[in-house]
């Protein structure tokens, strides 16, 4: 498949050797940061060698977090760090997986595009995925492509294969190749090995791909000997061999990288021309961090607690309200199940504000629910998000509408108030249809997916975080606040303060004897930025710290 450049866009292509979670997606990211700073726009996306067809099935202890665009995607948590370090927006076409791909591939066949052909890995594989990666082509200055997993993995060969056939398509003035790989510190012998980068590299050349540009991920800085080591046996400048180290906030990582010349690599590279970057509100956003005047502990209570990755985001928009509030904010995750078997009370007693995040299942739920009554009677500033809005519901029905065994229909079919149900028609306002979903739909089309509007009632806790009457935020989940319970539960104290432009869909929930406690339907985390906090997360730490001086002056 011969491609004709458009002249416009440029690609870079990063590649992963020896082992996976070195950091692609902090570094490509990074490296996108880096190009903006220089006055560029840049786009992003992210190819998964997985045969899922999307994450949006997949467990999160395997996965980590689903990220959920706009366009209502369910994509890889690397799509976040495109986000959070960029102005870049992501959607459907940001992240194709070998699912995706092979399904699309196998769709034309069925529909006889191939003519009868015998259907193969390459061309036709490789070139749908070219074809992906071109949807991105005359976008922008530059578009940085990550393939995820580790070089000489089977499942990634096709995609290897495809950037090896862009390079001949597009010429190499419009292509650049940057592996990034592990350089260890082995402590008791005091070495920094060479070794596992120069057998990834060797892996990447059997493949037919040079790298431009060597990242290299370590404990400890590397010296020019060894850069000089890594260039010879590389087949690399040494210049071009960046050192990746380890550091202590994602966010300094574009600085570190600066400093070690890799913007303008690049740029040398692929022949473009800019004035000097600016990088400086990305130091003052380091300086925050690494400078705060207070500090607060925030409870996170879930069913995914052992593997932060599963609230990847949820993390660093809660890091983003610290800087906001320049606090540095501890986490403290406390399993939902360890609470529902009567324990963790004393950990909650330890927070300064209780958050309750998304999920799905009935596992740990009521000790979340024991969470939001802790919150609730101890005047503890909560934040639920998704289920944890929904419970909140729940707790309220339950505890102070005197609903007993109210519940939602998902963890409990059989429950007298279903004041948390799956409603089966509702108005989508972005295609202006009404949307039917039962339990028999699939497991993805159920759900309500990617940004949807809502009006916000004047004077609540919501409105004057926002300061607009109306938002749009991005859902996932499937069960709904069931009207039908609205008028007694509201006359009972529960606020709704925010509901869908015809009010049908109710999206925020908050209690105004109280003195921060807010539940949302949407995921507010994934519009979340370092330098642009999200005005909710931003209330509810600086609720938490005014709580967590309210404290020491009692004591």
């Amino acid at each position: 498949m011969k491609i004709q450049p458009t002249k416009k866009t440029k690609f870079i292509f990063i590649t992963g050797g020896v082992l996976s979670s070195l950091g692609k997606g902090l570094a490509a990211a990074a490296i996108g940061s880096l190009l903006e700073s220089r006055g560029m726009t840049v786009t992003f996306q992210k190819l998964d060698p997985y045969i899922n067809v999307d994450p949006g099935t997949m467990n999160p202890f395997q996965h980590g977090e689903v990220y959920v665009t706009d366009d209502g995607a369910e994509t890889d948590l690397d799509m976040g760090h495109y986000e959070r370090y960029t102005n870049a927006v992501m959607a459907q076409i940001n992240n194709y997986t070998s699912g995706r791909i092979y399904y699309s591939v196998i769709m034309k066949e069925r529909r006889g595009e191939y003519l009868g052909g015998t259907v193969q890995v390459i061309p036709h594989i490789t070139d749908e995925i070219k074809r992906a990666v071109l949807q991105l082509d005359g976008t922008v200055d530059v578009a940085i492509i990550e393939i995820g997993g580790t070089i000489g993995d089977i499942e990634g060969l096709p995609f290897v294969e495809a950037i090896r056939q862009l390079r001949g398509d597009l010429g190499r003035e419009y292509t650049l190749f940057i592996h990034l790989t592990l350089v260890p510190y082995i402590k008791t012998a005091g070495e920094v090995k060479t070794k596992p980068t120069q057998h990834s590299v060797k892996e990447l050349l059997a493949s037919g791909i040079q790298p431009d540009i060597l990242m290299c991920r370590t404990e400890v800085p590397l010296n020019a000997d060894l850069k000089k080591k890594i260039a010879l046996f590389c087949n690399v400048e040494p210049e071009s061999v960046i050192t990746a180290i380890d550091v202590d906030s994602i966010y300094e990582v574009p600085l570190r990288l600066h400093e070690e010349g890799v913007d303008d690599r690049i740029l040398e590279k692929l022949g473009i021309w800019t004035g000097a970057p600016h990088i400086r509100p990305w130091q003052e956003l380091v300086h925050k961090i690494k400078n705060p005047k207070h500090t607060v502990t925030i409870g996170i209570t879930g069913k995914y607690v052992d593997l932060k990755e599963s609230y990847k985001s949820l993390h660093e928009a809660l890091v983003h309200g610290g800087i906001a509030n320049e606090a540095r904010v501890e986490l403290k995750y406390i399993s939902a199940d360890e609470l529902e078997s009567g324990g963790g009370i004393e950990q909650l007693e330890e927070c300064d504000g209780i958050l309750v995040p998304g999920g799905f299942g009935s596992r740990g739920t009521e000790g979340k629910i024991r969470a939001i009554t802790h919150a609730r009677q101890n005047r503890v500033p909560f934040f639920g998000i998704c289920l944890g809005m929904q419970l909140a519901v729940v707790e309220f029905a339950r505890n102070i509408a005197k609903l007993e065994g109210a519940h939602s229909t998902e963890l409990d079919p059989g429950t007298p108030y279903p004041v948390i149900y799956l409603m089966k028609e509702w108005f989508d306002f972005r295609t202006g249809k009404t949307e039917v979903r039962d339990e028999n739909s699939d497991m993805g089309g159920t759900l309500r997916l990617g940004a949807y509007p809502c009006r916000l009632i004047p004077g609540t806790l919501a409105a004057r975080a926002y300061g607009e009457e109306e938002i749009s935020e991005r859902h996932r989940h499937r069960y709904e606040f069931n009207n039908e319970f609205r008028e007694r539960l509201e006359e009972a104290g529960l606020v709704v303060s925010g509901t869908s432009p015809d009010e049908t869909l109710v999206e925020i929930v908050e209690l105004d004897d109280h003195p921060w406690f807010l539940g949302c339907q949407f995921h507010p985390e994934f519009k979340s930025k370092p330098m642009k906090p999200h005005p909710l997360f931003r209330d509810f730490i600086r609720a938490a710290l005014e709580a967590r001086q309210a404290q020491k002056e009692r004591a």
